[in-house]
């Protein structure tokens, strides 16, 4: 069977297999109460959240809220937050699903995660084959989020109506949550710590939303050692 909510290399689809039958089935279960304020997802309460809501608006609140910050420091702070709520959501929600599929192995932990991120609306998942996700600091992953829903909002937000593309790009990548997210469910699922940092954002005008996950420690190091060996995805003139 041809996986159809996430990409992964060849050799990690069967734990996957499983996870997209399990996640489908759950979010087969969705009830919307609006009389009651009620929306249920496999007995789960759920939130429907505008996407812009929680990036480039977040962003400009924040701008708004604190007129002494610079405009980089108005930026960091914003992605600080965005980062560290998603990645204990991201643990929360794995730590539910771990339980719910009865899963011990860590890639098995880490299949449901890509999936529910996909039918929850936050982004397609597509693992590279130089990953090496270990229960360890040696571990490894890179990825990219096709859809991400901060990139989508930050380009909607800068498109004017009737152009068919954005005015102007961000300096900066902008998927924070989808990094934190992200982080936060692999954190959870292999019992060790991570962080995530994405080296391409189409907000930027690169090709794609592509990060770098790794332990604290490692994950300069890693990032510039992709940075190294792909120079032509990061020196071509952006628009």
């Amino acid at each position: 069977m041809t996986l159809r909510y996430v990409r992964v290399p060849p050799g990690m689809e069967e734990p996957f297999r499983r996870a997209e039958e399990f996640v489908r089935d759950y979010f087969g279960r969705f009830a919307h109460r609006p009389e009651e304020g009620a929306l249920t997802i496999g007995g789960e309460r759920y939130l429907l959240v505008r996407a812009s809501a929680l990036s480039v608006e977040f962003f400009n609140y924040i701008r708004g809220m604190y007129p002494g910050l610079n405009p980089k420091e108005a930026s960091n702070a914003a992605s600080s937050i965005l980062f560290d709520l998603a990645h204990a959501v991201g643990k929360a929600d794995a730590a539910a699903f771990h339980e719910r599929m009865g899963v011990t192995d860590p890639l098995a932990r880490l299949s449901s995660g890509p999936v529910h991120f996909a039918f929850s609306g936050w982004a397609l998942v597509d693992i590279h084959p130089e990953s090496r996700p270990s229960p360890d600091r040696e571990y490894y992953l890179v990825y990219d989020h096709p859809n991400s829903f901060e990139a989508d909002a930050w380009l909607a937000k800068n498109t004017p109506p009737g152009a068919t593309a954005p005015a102007v790009h961000t300096e900066i990548p902008v998927c924070f949550m989808n990094a934190g997210y992200s982080a936060g469910w692999c954190e959870q699922s292999f019992g060790v710590e991570l962080t995530a940092r994405e080296i391409l954002c189409r907000a930027r005008g690169d090709a794609c939303c592509r990060f770098v996950m790794a332990h604290p420690a490692r994950i300069r190091e890693h990032v510039d050692r992709y940075r190294a060996a792909h120079p032509d995805l990061f020196e071509r003139p952006r628009p």
